[in-house]
């Protein structure tokens, strides 16, 4: 049987312990009792954990051998800010996909009051990502801070591609036949990208690629492309 995973609220040589909430879910939902084991993710990487002790508030865990991770690609996607529901939505199913780092993007057409209260936000990306993570046992992923998508110009120079509807030639597998295992992966907002932004990232040496001929939403062609650029980078 395929253990849960649970994040480790505090982490100290072989034992661990959830916290609060954490606790309380693992005690009062799962109905946990010492002795079960669960797979814990213990800073970066994730072992097998026997539980030792049980508080209402506090579960205690003795840290064993470490779980093999599956090879994977390393996907960070630069998500230009949308509508914050259907954004905490795209969040919570790239990171059950697989995606290692999310960006968040402030671009032109970013409606000014979601780019002005986008910083308040980044914990509850956060928490949404932590709690698809332990649920569909992969690596939390990384968010940052918004940035501006000007800034998002110099991220590491990995292959790098921007999803674009202009794009007529290259569709997002052809573009990802030479990619590595490190990929950024940029959306725009509602609307779309300006062209002068368009003409930034070409400045900046982005491959532009399609999704095909559909305009999709936002959050719905961030979690396609995810799926075929995870599918198209596992190692065969």
């Amino acid at each position: 049987m395929t253990r849960r995973r649970f994040i480790a609220d505090e982490v100290s040589g072989n034992h661990a312990a959830l916290l609060g909430a954490h606790a309380d879910h693992l005690v009062r939902v799962l109905r946990a009792r010492t002795g079960q084991e669960f797979d814990i993710a213990a800073g970066s990487t994730v072992r097998r954990g026997r539980i030792t002790s049980i508080a209402p508030d506090r579960v205690e865990f003795e840290l064993a051998e470490e779980v093999p991770a599956a090879a994977a690609a390393n996907i960070t996607l630069v998500l230009s800010i949308f509508k914050f529901d259907r954004m905490e939505w795209a969040i919570e199913k790239c990171t059950e996909l697989g995606v290692a780092r999310i960006v968040p993007a402030i671009a032109r057409r970013t409606d000014a009051h979601l780019a002005s209260a986008a910083a308040t936000r980044t914990e509850r990306w956060r928490r949404i990502a932590l709690q698809a993570a332990e649920q569909s046992r992969r690596s939390v992923p990384e968010i940052t801070d918004p940035i501006k998508l000007q800034d998002a110009m110099s991220l590491p120079p990995t292959t790098r591609i921007v999803l674009s509807e202009s794009e007529e030639q290259t569709q997002l597998r052809a573009a990802l036949q030479s990619a590595k295992q490190d990929i950024l992966l940029a959306f725009g907002p509602e609307g779309g990208w300006t062209e002068e932004e368009l003409h930034l990232f070409q400045d900046h040496g982005w491959i532009s690629a399609s999704l095909g001929p559909t305009i999709l939403r936002a959050e719905t062609a961030a979690i396609a492309a995810i799926a075929i650029a995870i599918s198209e980078l596992r190692p065969t």
